[in-house]
């Protein structure tokens, strides 16, 4: 098969990667790609939103398969537009892509379906969203309505945090158009995880577990990011809660997409949060989640491709997948400053020598190469992985990756899977 996969970051590498060892797989494609995706795949500078552009190219490319990255691509239809073309697309239709585009969507069919999430309420104007969170209290969780790259959230630990994360995104217009509606809702208790489950619009088949770190500093401290790394399995997800998320959550969607006429199809992430009443929604994107398919590809046993066909075709009702008894952990080295301000073109050493560790393999998310010199090109540049018996071995592993890189620019959490460690 020929397969193009669209996206630059570290997750477009991570589906590469796991692409590239199938024996199915004839060549691979990328739009537009990034140095370490290079490596086993062709690739191509067009933007991630250049609609037709990115169709033209498959069309070209004699492409089977387009595998789609970015939630962006998939809110601007992407999907759509190639199977308008009869290409066959691993990934939702830009009306089903509003679970994640729209939040004040996602949370009112949970409302309305009966599955379990925070209550809310849903403002187009700051002051009564004001007067709103101050009859509220906090903590409390302020969310831009629109995607703003995993940067639109803010758990507020008072009032005046609140308020000021509604007038950053509706008066400052701080995430453009994302931000002209807000969605206010109650700040759940528990652990958190992230749950995947491929879907072909009828039936859903649990993919995998992971716990993402949203913070940007140790601790759980610092403004939310894209994600700072990631562990799977989560030993909280076990094989009964997925059972029950999968029966009581996922199902339910996908039968009510199906039923409003935009059946999903591709990958459903459910991020949770496990509390004393039981898993509860947080959100729900429309793609693999960045940094968790990082941890989570290389402990697929299965090949992947065929997955993503059955996904993209229908047939996942008899598909099955097969995963390693082991632990996977990734850690992300982002640009000092991220995710405020931060420089890009800083040089960066040493990743051959991490990617020689046994059990080690590095994924490249923001990076840009200048003649022989690796230089940063984004936030999240690096995702550090590895895989181990343990935990605590794909943790040694991971940082004994990242203690081989040669970044003085750089700055990663300590702290990866702290929580499962302890």
């Amino acid at each position: 098969m020929r397969v193009l996969v669209v996206g630059s970051g570290g997750r477009e590498h991570a589906l590469v990667w796991s692409i590239a060892a199938s024996p199915l797989a004839t060549e691979i494609f990328c739009v537009p790609g990034n140095p370490g995706i290079a490596e086993d795949a062709e690739c191509a500078p067009i933007d991630v939103l250049d609609i037709e552009g990115i169709v033209d190219y498959a069309l070209k490319q004699r492409i089977d398969l387009v595998v789609v990255g970015p939630e962006a691509s998939l809110a601007a239809g992407l999907v759509d537009a190639l199977e308008a073309e009869g290409i066959l697309a691993f990934g939702p239709s830009k009306a089903a892509a509003e679970i994640e585009s729209s939040k004040g969507y996602m949370k009112d069919l949970c409302a309305r379906i009966g599955v379990p999430t925070a209550a809310y309420q849903r403002f187009t104007d700051a002051d009564k969203a004001a007067a709103y969170i101050r009859e509220q209290g906090a903590p409390i969780v302020v969310k831009a309505d629109g995607l703003a790259a995993g940067k639109g959230v803010v758990v507020a630990e008072s009032v005046d945090e609140a308020i000021a994360a509604v007038d950053a995104a509706m008066r400052d217009e701080s995430f453009g158009a994302a931000g002209a509606e807000v969605v206010v809702e109650a700040c759940l208790v528990g652990e958190e995880v992230s749950f995947f489950a491929l879907c072909d619009g009828e039936h859903a088949m649990p993919f995998a577990s992971a716990q993402d770190h949203k913070r940007a500093f140790d601790g759980d401290k610092g403004p939310n990011t894209g994600g700072m790394g990631a562990y799977s399995p989560a030993p909280v997800m076990t094989d009964e809660m997925a059972e029950h998320v999968l029966t009581t959550i996922v199902q339910p969607v996908l039968d009510a997409m199906r039923a409003e006429g935009r059946p999903f199809k591709g990958v459903l992430f459910a991020g949770l949060m496990i509390t004393e009443n039981g898993p509860e929604v947080i959100e729900f994107n429309c793609r693999f989640g960045d940094p968790e398919i990082q941890a989570i590809l290389p402990r697929l046993r299965s090949d992947f491709l065929p997955a993503l066909v059955v996904a993209a075709e229908g047939g996942l009702k008899h598909f099955d997948l097969r995963w390693r008894d082991v632990s996977s952990m990734t850690v992300v080295m982002a640009t000092k400053g991220y995710p405020v301000k931060y420089e890009n073109g800083s040089e960066i050493r040493g990743i051959s020598d991490a990617d020689a560790i046994p059990g080690v393999t590095v994924f490249h998310a923001g990076t840009k190469l200048e003649g022989d010199k690796m230089l940063a090109h984004g936030g999240r540049v690096l995702c550090v992985t590895a895989m181990g018996d343990t935990l605590q071995i794909a943790h040694d592993l991971a940082y004994q990756g990242i203690d081989a890189i040669d970044w003085p620019e750089g700055f990663c959490r300590t702290d990866i899977g702290w929580r499962a460690l302890d």
